[in-house]
C-alpha cells in the first residue's frame, strides 16, 4: 500500500496542501532490511560513543564521527572523533583530536574533502564548520571558535553541512528549536552569500533545522526536526514544498531517486509528534510515496528520549546504515535475499 504525499507547494501565488488520510503508525509498506547492529570495529580498547554523523566516501569507505566514547569530545581531547572505517568496517584511519566539541553532521565534497560541523562549544572550541583533507589536514574552518550567535560570521550549533557541485557551502544552523533556526550559504571560499530563515512555523521559517541532502535537480531538501517535517528549496532560498509524510526528521540522505529519512524522536510524550513511528522513511522524491520503513527497535515507541538513527547514508550495495545517538552504534541494514 503506498500513501500520498503530504505537504505545500507554492506556485503562482497560489498554496496547494494535501492532507494525509492516514496515521503513519498504520504504515503497511514493509521492511525489506536485516539489522546488524555494532557495525564498525573499533581500535582495541576504544568505544563507541553517540554518533549522529555518517556519510559515504569514495571506493566504498564510510566517515563516521563519533562523540569520543561519550556524548561529548570534552575531556577526551586524546581521542580521535572522525574515521573512515572501509566497506568490512575496519578502520582506515583516524583523525579529529582536541578539535572538537559535539561533531554532529559530516559531509564529503565531491574534491573528497571532508567537512563536519561541531554544535557545542566549550573554551576555544566549538560552534563551527571545518574542512579537511581525506587525510586529516585542516583545511578550513568557518564561525567563531567557542562563540555562538546570530551574526554573519557566527553559528549557534550548526547541525549540518552540504557543499553542492558547483562548490557552494550550504549550513543548516541552529541545534534546538530556539536556536538560529536558519541556512546560510556560503562561496567555495567561505564567503557569505546568502541567509534565510528565522524561527517559526511558516514556509521557510525553521524549528532545528537538523539535516541536509540535495537531489540530481538541485533542490536542498532541510530536516525541519522541530516542526516535524521537511522543507525542499531552490537554492537561492525560494521555497519549493514541505512535506510531513517522512515523520521528524533527524537525517537525510538522497540516492538515485530516493529519500532516506531518519526519524529519532517521534512519540505522543515528548515530540509530540502523533501518530509517526520513529525509524527510517524511505520513499520517492519524485512523487513523495512512503515505500518502505525501518522501524526502531527500541519497544517502547513513547520513551522520551532519542532512539532509533539520527544520521543516515546508503552504500552502492543499496545497505542502509544508521548512526545512532542514544545506542552509541552504527546499525547496517542489510536487504533481505
Amino acid at each position: 500500500m503506498k500513501f500520498a504525499a503530504v505537504g505545500r507547494v507554492i506556485g503562482a501565488g497560489v498554496a496547494l496542501v494535501w492532507t494525509l488520510a492516514v496515521p503513519a503508525s498504520t504504515f503497511n509498506v514493509g521492511n525489506p532490511y536485516e539489522a546488524e547492529p555494532g557495525w564498525g570495529e573499533l581500535p582495541e580498547g576504544r568505544k563507541w560513543g553517540a554518533t549522529s554523523a555518517i556519510y559515504p566516501s569514495r571506493g566504498g569507505n564510510i566517515w563516521v564521527a563519533d562523540r569520543c566514547e561519550q556524548n561529548s569530545c570534552v575531556g577526551k581531547e586524546n581521542l580521535d572523533p572522525i574515521f573512515l572505517f572501509d566497506k568490512d568496517g575496519k578502520v582506515i584511519r583516524s583523525f579529529g583530536k582536541g578539535l572538537l566539541v559535539w561533531p554532529h553532521g559530516i559531509f564529503e565534497d565531491v574534491d573528497g574533502n571532508l567537512w563536519v560541523t561541531d554544535a557545542r562549544g566549550e573554551g576555544n572550541r566549538g560552534h563551527q564548520v571545518h574542512k579537511f583533507s581525506a587525510e586529516g589536514e585542516l583545511l578550513m574552518s568557518l564561525g567563531k571558535p567557542g562563540v555562538a550567535g546570530p551574526g554573519e560570521d557566527q553559528f549557534d550549533g550548526p547541525s549540518a553541512v552540504l557543499v553542492a557541485p558547483n562548490g557552494d557551502i550550504y549550513v543548516a544552523d541552529g541545534h534546538g528549536s530556539e536556536g538560529n533556526n536558519r541556512i546560510v550559504k556560503f562561496d567555495s571560499r567561505g564567503e557569505l552569500i546568502e541567509i534565510w530563515g528565522t524561527t517559526g512555523a511558516e514556509a521557510g521559517e525553521f524549528r532545528d533545522p537538523h539535516a541536509l541532502a540535495m537531489d540530481d535537480a538541485g533542490r536542498l531538501f532541510v530536516a525541519d526536526r522541530g516542526n516535524s517535517r521537511i522543507q525542499i528549496f531552490q537554492q537561492d532560498g525560494t521555497h519549493v514544498a514541505t512535506w510531513t509524510q517522512f515523520g521528524r526528521p533527524s537525517g537525510l540522505f538522497i540516492k538515485d531517486g530516493i529519500l532516506y529519512a531518519a526519524d529519532s524522536e517521534s512519540n505522543r510524550t515528548w515530540s509530540g509528534n502523533w501518530g509517526f513511528r520513529r525509524g527510517i522513511y524511505i520513499g520517492s522524491i519524485k512523487e513523495g510515496f512512503v515505500t518502505a520503513f525501518i522501524p526502531d527497535s527500541v519497544p517502547d515507541p513513547d520513551n522520551a528520549s532519542t532512539t532509533a538513527a539520527e544520521g543516515v547514508m546508503v552504500d552502492a550495495a543499496g545497505n542502509v546504515y544508521g548512526a545512532e545517538v542514544g545506542a552509541q552504534q552504527v546499525v547496517k541494514y542489510v536487504l533481505r535475499r
